[in-house]
């Protein structure tokens, strides 16, 4: 939610949305021999684990994988008396959950593939070192400063607000700076903040590899497109584990990007057991839905 067809809401439940392509309700795909009806919705596409052991799969049942080699742990580390930083190891899964659900059937807009266990950061020799990142990441360089990071304070407060802000693409919102695409957090405040930045790092870093592509827009109506720098207002998130969000918080059933962990993140997090995370992706989705 929202559910739009035809430019009107169908059901919103007041629940936050993104701008939708104006113009006549009707579309039209010549590539694809298809006219239809412009619609948009979020769909549940993508789920995120964040994890302190490796390989220990969070979604799957705390199951732990043993591919016969090691990789770096998940630890924090207190640099002074105020400051902490800390680093997860984070797992991508493809889940479309209302497509193998059979939820709905026979629909095109729907991203139509099986649940799958699609990336590793245990195998990423860039998630854990600063060095190799920059040479995928070399734009770090130009926002590892003061003044930029004092501009996030903006995103923050647009995240929190309604969404976040992608003339300021390098931030995310309250959790800190999206670069570098690394599993390294400088500034960890909690696990909820922490997880939920390496969460966002993790789409950023899908979208500039080429293996995350958007759905939003004009340019979405008629299929997916590649975006090397991420649309931050693209995307909501809601978390599975340890807290499964099922309660609406300040009346939304989700969060954009960035919004402050303060709204929706007390008591999401408690020792031991509850110090890895889950999170489910939702992708905002406009589409040409056919009438013949």
């Amino acid at each position: 939610m929202p559910l739009r067809f035809g430019g009107l809401d169908l059901v919103s439940l007041d629940q936050e949305d993104t701008p939708n392509p104006g113009g006549s309700p009707v579309c039209l795909c010549p590539s694809q021999l298809r006219v239809g009806f412009k619609v948009s919705f979020w769909e549940p596409v993508r789920r995120v684990d964040v994890v302190r052991r490796p390989f220990c799969m969070t979604s799957l049942g705390g199951i732990e994988l043993n591919p016969g080699f090691d990789a770096p742990r998940g630890s924090r580390f207190s640099q002074d008396s105020t400051a902490t930083s800390s680093f997860y190891q984070v797992h991508w899964y493809v889940d479309p959950i209302i497509f193998w659900l059979e939820a709905i059937f026979d629909n095109a807009c729907l991203e139509q593939s099986s649940f799958d266990v699609a990336y590793l950061t245990e195998l990423d020799p860039m998630w854990n070192d600063d060095e190799l990142t920059f040479i995928f990441n070399p734009d770090v360089a130009l926002f590892g400063n003061l003044p930029a990071r004092a501009a996030c304070a903006a995103d923050c407060v647009s995240a929190t607000a309604g969404f976040p802000s992608n003339a300021l693409f390098w931030c995310a919102g309250c959790q800190g700076s999206l670069y570098p695409l690394n599993g390294n957090v400088q500034a960890h405040i909690g696990g909820v903040q922490a997880s939920s930045l390496e969460m966002t790092r993790l789409i950023a870093k899908m979208h500039r590899e080429g293996l995350m592509w958007a759905a939003s827009g004009e340019d979405g109506l008629c299929g997916y497109y590649p975006q090397p720098i991420m649309d931050k207002t693209g995307y909501k998130y809601q978390m599975l584990y340890p807290v499964p969000q099922t309660a609406k918080i300040a009346g939304k059933c989700c969060q954009p990007l960035g919004r402050s962990t303060i709204l929706w993140g007390a008591g999401k997090e408690y020792p031991f057991e509850g110090e890895d995370f889950a999170y489910m992706v939702f992708r905002k989705r406009n589409c040409c839905q056919g009438a013949f």
